[in-house]
């Protein structure tokens, strides 16, 4: 099935506007709520992403709640965005978000594609999850609890708890980076989280979408913003223990990578005290 049919059936048409110097076209949702939305940025995932895909149509419907999936391709020069496009054909909760440049697939940051997602969700609570699924899908479950029950307003995976199960550790100098990292993070952005950057965390739809919608990081080092505009409205944070697994196809570059998540970390306090995460009162 072509894009242009999939994008035409069950009355979920395409929509285009232009962001930050690109053109967002995202499928329209086949309902206009749903319990849960679910994030995937992906990025080449060509590969990956089918068993995902799979795996995550295969839990969610064992599942009594509404849902869609939200795949964001990130400018792929492989066939990511046919391949979801393949898959939303013969399920209609399936939505795909992509972004183009002068005609071509662009290429924002895993920031930014998890922005585009989240601002195209319906769900009433919202997730993202690395297309990688190094935390399975079944994790959701403890994530989503907490939010059900009012505990918090954002629930988010953490390997850096004693309950968590890590299947495969990441290597040495990539948890040493990650400890180093999260030092500065709790010093400069976001105090009393031990792991920002765990690619697991659920929302409530409301708080999801104002602080993405106030968020400006678009490479790896968004999780910390999201988490800082988090706490600056005073919503309630649990870090969860989770299963997770390392995987050897990570998309981080171990040497460029800290630098920018570093520049962005500041880049955050700098925002802040610009005032770029005013919120403008409502035109009436």
């Amino acid at each position: 099935m072509s894009g242009s049919t999939l994008e035409a059936q069950s009355g979920a048409s395409s929509a285009e506007s232009p962001c930050d110097g690109v053109t967002v076209t995202a499928t329209a949702p086949s309902r206009a709520k749903c319990y849960l939305s679910i994030v995937v940025p992906a990025y080449n995932e060509e590969s990956r992403l089918p068993p995902t895909l799979g795996h995550i149509a295969e839990y969610l419907a064992l599942r009594d709640f509404s849902y869609e999936l939200i795949v964001v391709d990130d400018g792929s020069r492989d066939g990511t965005r046919d391949l979801v496009r393949e898959f939303a054909a013969t399920h209609d909760w399936v939505r795909l978000v992509h972004y183009d440049a002068d005609g071509k697939p662009a290429n924002r940051g895993k920031g930014f594609a998890v922005r585009q997602g989240v601002l195209h969700a319906v769900g009433r609570d919202v997730l993202f999850s690395d297309a990688d699924l190094s935390t399975p899908i079944e994790e959701m479950d403890k994530l989503l609890g907490p939010i059900s029950r009012g505990d918090c307003d954002v629930a988010i995976a953490s390997r850096a708890l004693p309950e968590s199960v890590l299947a495969v550790h990441q290597p040495w100098y990539r948890e040493m980076m990650g400890r180093t990292f999260n030092r500065f993070v709790q010093k400069i952005a976001v105090p009393g989280i031990m792991d920002t950057q765990c690619g697991f965390k659920a929302f409530r739809g409301e708080v999801a979408q104002r602080v993405f919608q106030l968020a400006r990081v678009d490479g790896f080092g968004f999780d910390p913003e999201i988490l800082f505009l988090a706490q600056k409205f005073g919503y309630r944070i649990n870090e969860i223990p989770v299963r997770w697994e390392h995987r050897d196809e990570s998309r981080v570059n171990p040497l460029r990578a800290p630098i920018q998540m570093m520049r962005e970390l500041f880049t955050v306090r700098l925002n802040d005290v610009r005032g770029c995460y005013e919120e403008k009162p409502n035109a009436e």
